[in-house]
């Protein structure tokens, strides 16, 4: 069989048997190549993680069609799942504000939008979450899991090599996230089935803005490849 790469989703044959080929065809299969290569890299750097999981909290995903729903909390469950059996850290992050709203989006503020209220259920983990009494539960204010938080803190005592990320929204609380992590010099993971957002538009731009520049984007499968390897 002859090898190939995909290039821009079109499989290309490895071989150029009569010059076929484009200089800046053949650019683009070596530019192919070395981005796999450079993902393989990182599969196998991958030795102690930690999965990080944001806002899958009841007010957010009640808004939510049932399947997408449902499709999200399986992903999330079986990444969850996976990192149990090799032993790594789980952390969740919800959001939260007081019922004053004093510390909420000053967006909130000014129109009185009261949603994740502290005290209520629309605050908490969803219910179908496999969540642990000893998994670490990280309180946050604003998009960023790091700004005004401990997790940079709890980060340094864990000292994970990888962060995974997996949630919601991916354009906002994932993408803000990232970015930060990136800025802390974490490497970074976004797992490809365990994030989704309300505004697929908005989805797509933010996956390919972070897809190998900031972070890695990986299936499951491909973690659990990772991981089994390491």
């Amino acid at each position: 069989m002859t090898p190939s790469v995909t290039v821009e989703n079109i499989p290309i044959a490895l071989t150029d048997p009569v010059g076929q080929f484009s200089n800046e065809c053949k650019h683009l299969i070596v530019r192919q190549l070395a981005i796999q290569s450079a993902r393989c890299a990182n599969f196998l750097a991958m030795q102690r993680p930690a999965l990080i999981v944001i806002d899958m909290v009841n007010d957010f995903l009640e808004k939510w069609e049932p399947t997408p729903k449902q499709r999200l909390v399986r992903s999330i469950n079986d990444l969850v799942g996976l990192m149990r059996q090799f032993g790594h850290p789980i952390i969740w992050v919800r959001q939260e504000f007081e019922p004053d709203l004093r510390d909420a989006f000053p967006e909130m503020k000014a129109k009185g939008i009261r949603i994740t209220i502290k005290g209520t259920v629309g605050c908490q983990l969803a219910s179908d979450l496999a969540t642990a009494p000893s998994d670490p539960v990280v309180i946050k204010k604003r998009y960023s899991a790091f700004f005004g938080t401990q997790l940079h803190q709890m980060l340094r005592r864990l000292k994970p090599d990888v962060l995974i990320l997996a949630g919601i929204n991916t354009h906002a609380c994932i993408r803000v996230t990232a970015i930060d992590a990136y800025q802390r010099d974490w490497k970074i993971v976004v797992a490809e089935e365990c994030v989704d957002s309300y505004d697929r538009e908005h989805h797509d731009i933010s996956m390919r803005y972070m897809k190998d520049k900031i972070a890695t984007v990986m299936t499951n499968q491909e973690i659990c490849s990772a991981l089994a390897a390491s």
